[in-house]
């Protein structure tokens, strides 16, 4: 049987039965009035916010921003003029609406946010259930609509899921020299690693003075630092949180994820600045050639394989994120998705936007950017012209499908997860860089923790 075909079924066999878990959940949605007399008159031609002026604050930089020019097409059909506010990478842009939120000084009516971070201000957003027919919903994932959800309240409406795979160097790790140098020491073939002990080796292969690389790295700052840290704990068989809410990230799955990022440190294999990356700087360095591979969110796909842009282009493929002695593989996923303020004057405007942005359209274009389809349409013209193209960009969705389907893991659903973060992750920087043990730097910020989560909200 064709591969994709088998895919593909297995994609609907999965959100078939993600939709029948939502259901006996109690997630389905409320009944929805929209404004049936706007979407006829768009459909008509009709510029319909003829004079209306939308503020937004948006995710920007590496592939986020092709959507943006699209929105010249908003305003030339519907007559309203979109002014970006506000521009920034993920976390700027949180700080800038959690700023805004509590100076009550929100001047923006569409946001672009994310499943980890909308929890925080939930209050101040409207909730869409009013503006999106279950017509319109339907052909999004019922998993990912639900990470938008609270209470039945559809507050987000997704524009890509979000799951690391990891990259790495063909050219390196097919080179005849270089396996059987790897062999001899390690005793087993050179190859994408299936645990993280053979992640480890691999890493600390290519990271001595022979090949002057880094063998691998990770964004080692803010919410990136602490949600490579909780995917690690997950593998090790530990969790931020037990089923009573209790803090339980410096037990011993927490203590041997913190070691295993300890020790990489300490022999070199991860850049020594490493602790000031984010996003960018990561994709930056492995375009340029100087580490070997790296978990990555997998928008930057096509930017590490554009030429122009990238040296590595051609010369990298992707895998499943190793598996932990739990036998769990790492999964740290969420979505990103566009919001509208309840203290938008024109919500219905706002809601076309949304409905512009996230339209099937515009996310088959941003899937071709390597971004992982919300849509089921999206997900179905992804795996058909993967049929007949390049076996590695076959691979590439193959095993971002895999993560998605079978290691999608969110963090805590809890509105302090950032304040969670901003506690944890300079003790994280400590413990790797070695000025403070495991034990001594996770049960500092567990007790934090644990004082901040008892604090009324």
């Amino acid at each position: 049987m064709n591969r994709n075909r088998v895919l593909l079924g297995s994609i609907l066999l999965i959100v078939l039965s993600l939709a029948l878990w939502s259901n006996r959940a109690g997630t389905g949605s409320h009944s929805v009035q929209p404004i049936v007399d706007s979407d006829s008159n768009l459909a008509a031609g009709k510029r319909v916010y003829e004079g209306i002026i939308l503020r937004a604050a948006l995710i920007g930089g590496g592939t986020y921003e092709p959507l943006y020019e699209s929105i010249a097409k908003f305003e030339r059909d519907t007559g309203a003029k979109v002014e970006i506010a506000f521009k920034g990478n993920n976390y700027e842009l949180d700080k800038k609406i959690n700023q805004d939120v509590v100076k009550h000084s929100i001047n923006y009516d569409v946001i672009s946010t994310h499943s980890n971070l909308f929890l925080q201000y939930a209050d101040d957003l409207e909730p869409l259930n009013s503006w999106f027919t279950d017509d319109e919903l339907q052909d999004f994932s019922p998993s990912i609509l639900y990470a938008g959800k609270i209470d039945g309240d559809q507050l987000m409406i997704p524009r890509l899921a979000d799951i690391s795979v990891y990259f790495y160097r063909t050219d390196l790790f097919h080179d005849e020299a270089n396996k059987s140098k790897f062999k001899a020491i390690y005793k087993y073939d050179l190859a994408p690693p299936e645990t993280l002990d053979q992640l480890k080796d691999i890493a600390v292969f290519f990271s001595t003075i022979e090949y002057g690389l880094s063998g691998i790295q990770f964004a080692g700052k803010e919410e990136a630092i602490t949600g490579r840290f909780m995917e690690l704990t997950q593998a090790f068989g530990g969790d931020f949180f037990d089923e009573n809410k209790k803090v339980i990230l410096n037990e011993i799955g927490g203590l041997k994820a913190a070691q295993y990022l300890r020790d990489l440190y300490s022999v070199g294999a991860m850049p020594k600045d490493m602790l000031n990356y984010l996003w960018d700087e990561e994709e930056y360095n492995f375009a340029s050639g100087k580490v070997a591979m790296y978990s990555e969110w997998p928008g930057w796909y096509s930017t590490l394989d554009d030429p122009t842009s990238s040296t590595v282009a051609g010369e990298f493929d992707v895998f499943r994120a190793p598996a932990g002695p739990s036998g769990v593989h790492p999964g740290w996923g969420g979505a990103h998705g566009f919001a509208i303020m309840k203290s938008s004057n024109h919500k219905q405007a706002a809601a076309a936007l949304v409905k512009f942005l996230t339209s099937e359209e515009n996310l088959t274009s941003e899937s071709k950017l390597g971004f992982a389809p919300v849509r089921l349409s999206v997900w179905e013209k992804v795996l058909n012209d993967a049929k007949t193209g390049d076996p590695r960009k076959q691979n590439f969705y193959k095993v971002l499908n895999t993560a998605l389907t079978e290691d999608f893991r969110t963090p805590p659903p809890i509105k302090q997860w950032i304040p969670l973060s901003d506690i944890l992750y300079p003790y994280l920087q400590r413990i790797i860089v070695g000025d403070i043990s495991p034990k001594q730097g996770l049960d500092a910020a567990a007790k934090e923790i644990t004082r901040m989560m008892a604090e009324p909200e």
